[in-house]
């Protein structure tokens, strides 16, 4: 054997070796098959869970606040806040309404950002907003209504606020019952203690609970064995009082000009003066009130005057229809707009009481004279109001006649 031939040789046996100990290299992996584009299944992307509520709070609107300006001293991003109020006006809330004292309840989810918000501008309609991965969205939540008739009753121990403080009587319900029988009877002068008041009235509720109260239907005010009967009936103009026969209950003319004061000196013709001395004519009747208590009109009419007359102080005076004129004296100042020449209407405030002139303390000199001639205004018969008309007054009596047997029924006076 040759050298050349015993080489080869040898490197032959060197490789079969290394084989026999290692093993042939393994052929390289097949790459994954790649899918074609028009074969290829795309999975859409989760949608992001709604991030936890953490907490809620209720913030408050201060005077001459804005919504957009609560939103920002809250840390909600001006960007946020902006879209939200645009969001609530297109879905009908009129955020110039908004007034000091309206509430929205804001909740953030865990990491501290507005997640929903909640405001309610009236009982009777909510709005809820939330964020909804696309934009901030409005739900318009409007409460059921439901009106339903009740009734009421309450007694005078020293005023009529008596029913009103021992809480049988809503302030807004005796304030409307009031201007009832204000023609008839002189809540100011001739209330009594023992008096007996009742009523049916429209109560309005929402979501079964109640909000506020509409219209007295009917009402009934018992005082020194007298009683008044009010109906409240609705023609094709208004809806006004009557009594039992279909007459007006609003006069022409109210029993007093202005509401819940005392009467510290009446009509008279001999009456100690407190400031000039001596026995003088008392031609007026003294309202004794706060100074700045409303003055109004009793009956519509035209400013003759309103300034400063003498021992009068500050004064207003009116013309009214059939002769009558009225006078205001003593006011602290004149409501705006009330100046001669000037139309105002029946319980239009005209003044406010005062002490101007010759006075001994705030008070109201309230005066009537008829055709020139001054008579007392808590006797005087004044214009009555129009009636019912006939054509519908024969269903008027058959429904005032169930609606006081319902009255009696459902708020009987004790015996």
């Amino acid at each position: 054997m040759t050298r050349k031939s015993f080489a080869l040789s040898l490197a032959a046996l060197s490789v079969a070796a290394s084989v026999a100990f290692f093993g042939w290299p393994k052929a390289p992996a097949p790459a994954p098959e790649t899918p074609s584009p028009r074969t290829a299944i795309l999975e859409p992307d989760p949608l992001p869970e709604p991030a936890a509520t953490l907490h809620s709070e209720t913030v408050e609107l201060r005077k001459r606040d804005t919504v957009i300006a609560l939103l920002l001293r809250n840390d909600v991003p001006p960007d946020s806040a902006h879209e939200i109020v645009a969001a609530l006006r297109s879905a009908g809330a009129n955020l110039r309404q908004a007034r000091p004292g309206d509430k929205l309840e804001l909740s953030r989810d865990a990491h501290g950002r507005l997640a929903t918000l909640q405001y309610a501008p009236s009982p009777w309609v909510r709005f809820e907003v939330s964020d909804r991965g696309g934009g901030w969205k409005v739900d318009r939540i409007d409460a059921a209504r439901k009106v339903l008739i009740e009734a009421g009753q309450g007694r005078v121990q020293h005023s009529l606020w008596d029913a009103v403080e021992s809480g049988s009587i809503a302030p807004k319900v005796l304030l409307d019952f009031v201007p009832i029988f204000e023609s008839e009877f002189d809540f100011t002068a001739d209330t009594r203690e023992g008096d007996l008041l009742r009523f049916l009235v429209e109560a309005h509720y929402a979501d079964g609970v109640r909000v506020d109260y509409g219209r007295i239907l009917a009402a009934q005010y018992l005082s020194d064995g007298r009683m008044l009967t009010g109906v409240g009936f609705q023609d094709a103009k208004r809806f006004a009082h009557y009594d039992l026969e279909g007459r007006s209950l609003k006069k022409a003319f109210l029993r007093s000009p202005l509401q819940f004061a005392r009467i510290s000196s009446r009509f008279t013709y001999r009456r100690p003066h407190p400031i000039l001395g001596g026995v003088r004519p008392h031609l007026a009747i003294d309202y004794a009130a706060p100074t700045g208590t409303p003055v109004w009109a009793i009956a519509d009419g035209i400013v003759q005057f309103a300034g400063r007359k003498g021992g009068n102080g500050i004064q207003v005076l009116l013309r009214h229809r059939s002769g009558y004129k009225t006078y205001y004296n003593h006011l602290s100042r004149i409501a705006r707009g009330v100046r001669g020449g000037a139309r105002v209407s029946q319980k239009q405030v005209i003044g406010y009481v005062g002490s101007t002139g010759l006075s001994t303390g705030p008070h109201l000199d309230y005066r009537v004279s008829h055709n020139g001639k001054f008579v007392n205004p808590l006797s005087e018969r004044f214009v009555p109001g129009k009636p019912i008309a006939k054509a519908r007054r024969a269903q008027y009596r058959e429904y005032a006649r169930a609606l006081i047997e319902r009255l009696e029924k459902e708020a009987a006076f004790p015996l």
